[in-house]
């Protein structure tokens, strides 16, 4: 089932989210939607409080459906390792048409639970390494603007409260 991607400034983008403690039917449903979602909204990530849940889980796939095996579900993830430095331009399904660079490591290493719930570790390198950065700071409140300068931040945020103001922004 496609879901609506939620918005900021929709408050639980703004909040850590809760542990996965249940691993059963409706989460795998809920992996399901976060991928269904995403593909429809044709991002490369997805967190759970995008689509208004306030679990610790994310989807991602850099292959945008071409291959399978590329799918990767991480409950309760969390960075085990980073190491290097990499500056790109992301965007954000909650922040549409808002882009910029943001300074990120270029590997990292992340243990997470599969749908199973068995712990895993997976590295990633590059874009890899930065979806798993962008998802898990959504995880934990973060949205890519906060890891801005104090000016560039602003000034997003500004543009975004001009576009509520004209309706433009919903």
């Amino acid at each position: 089932m496609i879901r609506e991607i939620v918005k900021y400034p929709d408050p639980i983008l703004q909040r850590p989210t809760e542990r996965v403690a249940d691993f059963n039917d409706q989460l795998r449903a809920l992996a399901a939607d976060m991928f269904e979602s995403m593909y429809k909204a044709q991002g490369i990530g997805l967190a759970a409080p995008q689509i208004g849940v306030g679990l610790r889980m994310t989807v991602i796939d850099l292959s945008n459906q071409k291959d399978p095996d590329d799918k990767l579900v991480l409950v309760n993830p969390e960075i085990v390792h980073k190491e290097g430095r990499q500056v790109e331009e992301e965007g954000c399904l909650s922040l549409p048409d808002i882009r910029d660079k943001v300074v990120r490591a270029a590997k990292v290493r992340v243990r997470a639970q599969d749908l199973d719930g068995q712990w895993r570790e997976l590295e990633g390198t590059e874009l890899l390494a930065r979806a798993f950065q962008h998802e898990i700071d959504h995880l934990d409140g973060i949205l890519f603007p906060w890891r801005l300068s104090g000016l560039k931040r602003d000034f997003i945020l500004r543009r975004i409260r001009k576009l509520q103001k004209t309706g433009e922004w919903k």
